[in-house]
């Protein structure tokens, strides 16, 4: 909400760590440049976060939500963001469903008990709908990195490619992340997953997101591990999946929908002036 010429507000929140700045332009224009998304996202010298959040009026759904990364550059879906937005519009019409229009397509967010279910969609696993610089088998990508080889590929309305390894603390993900986002083979960059299988249906994650880097909870890449984890063999299309920063609830259903289930964190309101970013 624009206050007056000079400052508009925003609210901090965050999903298991993973947090954003959310600016509600409904009312009042707002298209924020992707300077000002940076300098906005900046840890010391702006608000800090792992992405920018708009909402926007939508003629689809209860709101479009535009996602932005620390790096300026646009994100079709971010399933943290999308809980703490649903939180939000869920508050306000004191409704137990909302509709979120994101770059990636429509999601519904549900309230489930303490927690915040989205309907994440279903997800695409051709190599054109990655995509990929060339066919390939997307549940099997050649690709090798250090000692990352031999990952799953699914777009969840973001491309991420999934590792699977016998020891998650034994990878160096900040030194393997940036190369693999960066491969020929993803000609619009990915988000890189690394996945330990502890049995049982648990899987301990980690992911570096393109744009951002390793962030404490991805959604998305979520959805795409329980999806890789379970072409793989390894659980039953549902899955409880811990994250740097907390477990999320992931779910595979007969309707080839991913549902995501966890938690969502206010941290302060505050008002900022847009006028000073170039």
């Amino acid at each position: 909400m624009k206050n007056d010429a000079a400052l508009w507000s925003f609210r901090k929140m965050h999903g298991l760590g993973n947090d954003f700045v959310i600016f509600d332009g409904r009312m009042d224009s707002l298209d924020l440049t992707g300077d000002q998304a940076r300098h906005i996202a900046d840890r010391r010298r702006g608000i800090g976060c792992d992405q920018v959040i708009t909402m926007l009026p939508s003629a689809k759904a209860d709101i479009f939500m535009r996602i932005q990364n620390v790096d300026g550059s646009e994100a079709g879906a971010c399933g943290n963001a999308t809980r703490c937005v649903g939180d939000i519009l869920l508050r306000e019409k004191g409704s137990d469903r909302v509709t979120i229009a994101t770059g990636a397509g429509l999601l519904v967010v549900y309230r489930d008990g303490d927690l915040i279910r989205v309907d994440m969609g279903m997800p695409l696993r051709d190599w054109q709908q990655i995509p990929l610089s060339q066919p390939m088998d997307t549940d099997h990508l050649d690709v090798t990195v250090g000692p990352l080889s031999d990952p799953v590929a699914v777009n969840m309305g973001n491309p991420h490619v999934v590792f699977f390894v016998d020891n998650i603390d034994d990878i160096l993900l900040a030194e393997l992340g940036p190369q693999i986002e960066r491969h020929p083979l993803f000609p619009d960059r990915v988000n890189v997953s690394i996945i330990e299988d502890r049995g049982n249906g648990h899987l301990r994650q980690r992911v570096w997101e393109r744009g951002v880097g390793i962030t404490d909870a991805c959604g998305s890449g979520a959805c795409a591990g329980v999806v890789a984890a379970s072409t793989r063999g390894l659980v039953n299309r549902c899955a409880t999946i811990e994250l740097d920063g907390g477990i999320l609830q992931l779910v595979w259903g007969a309707d080839n929908h991913v549902q995501m289930t966890g938690g969502v964190s206010y941290v302060y309101d505050g008002k900022i002036s847009l006028d000073q970013i170039s």
